[in-house]
């Protein structure tokens, strides 16, 4: 009996040994970051190591500095006038925070109505127009609008409400709420035009769905819109809330921080420390105090927004 043998080709197997990468290959990508990481330690990571240096010195930028230790972040925490600096910047976030992105949420589903019956183009270019202005100009202008013979006053004079009418930035009671509303003008278009174009990603056949099921423009808005735009409305929150924690431009040039300190914020409280009254030591405390508060905030936020995503 023969036993039958295959005929056929044996192919053996190699191991093909990688090619080794060269070395211009395996850094080509640390490479093209590299200018940016450049800017970034420059401008960005030599400037918070200096202002942790000056923190713990007593020194007017000038003569020689002293070193204090940890007394110019105790002064700090325990100034009353600074805590109260502190105090109003957390104020701001209803104007900056609730109030733009409550509005911009609300602005964005009437927007979205319009836009279905192409009439939305107007309506977006017209508030998202605060958006591009400078805070400081926008600022200037609402300080001509707050004054006493100011737009707003003749609005309430026109309606017969002259005993409301009042100098509202030279005001120790309404002066940081009105300087409040300079921020909800320009972040309510920012708001607006980021939750209106994260609605475009909802699927419209829900939107239809709804609307056979009977529900009106508020359930909508709440059991679609609203859980459909959690990640837009999360960046919202952290932007807004990041430009009241540490809003400069709008506060010095409306109000310097007055009339007296009511207005003060720690933005400004900085400058006016370090430039004005030449505390570079208490100036940087502050300021670094002000970033860890920032990161106090927005951290939980972060987490809150992607935990429900």
């Amino acid at each position: 009996m023969t036993t039958l043998r295959s005929t056929a080709p044996t192919t053996s197997r190699r191991t093909v040994a990688p090619k080794k990468k060269s070395f211009l290959h395996r850094w080509s990508g640390w490479l093209f970051v590299l200018p940016a990481l450049l800017f970034y330690g420059v401008f960005v990571l030599k400037p918070l190591v200096t202002a942790v240096e000056y923190s713990f010195y007593d020194w007017n930028g000038i003569t020689v500095a002293t070193f204090v230790g940890f007394e110019n972040y105790v002064r700090v925490l325990t100034d009353p006038q600074l805590l109260a600096s502190i105090g109003h910047a957390f104020f701001l976030i209803i104007f900056f925070t609730v109030l733009p992105v409550s509005g911009g949420l609300l602005m964005a589903a009437l927007l979205r109505e319009l836009r279905s019956k192409g009439m939305g183009t107007f309506a977006r270019t017209a508030l998202f127009l605060p958006q591009i202005i400078p805070g400081a100009a926008a600022a200037i202008a609402w300080v001509w609008m707050f004054s006493a013979s100011g737009t707003a006053n003749q609005m309430l004079s026109a309606i017969g409400l002259d005993g409301l009418t009042r100098a509202w930035l030279g005001d120790f009671t309404w002066s940081l709420p009105a300087v409040g509303v300079i921020g909800t003008w320009i972040n309510l278009g920012f708001c607006t035009i980021l939750l209106l174009s994260g609605t475009g990603k909802i699927d419209a056949s829900i939107y239809e769905a709804a609307r056979l099921d009977g529900a009106g423009f508020v359930r909508t808005l709440l059991s679609v819109t609203l859980p459909g735009l959690k990640q837009e409305i999360g960046v919202c929150v952290t932007v807004t809330v990041i430009s009241a924690l540490a809003s400069f431009d709008i506060i010095f040039m409306s109000t310097q921080g007055g009339p007296g300190y009511s207005t003060m914020v720690p933005g400004v409280q900085v400058y006016q420390l370090g430039f004005t009254q030449s505390q570079v030591g208490l100036a940087s405390a502050l300021a670094l105090i002000l970033t860890a508060l920032i990161l106090i905030v927005v951290l939980p936020l972060q987490r809150l927004f992607r935990s429900e995503d």
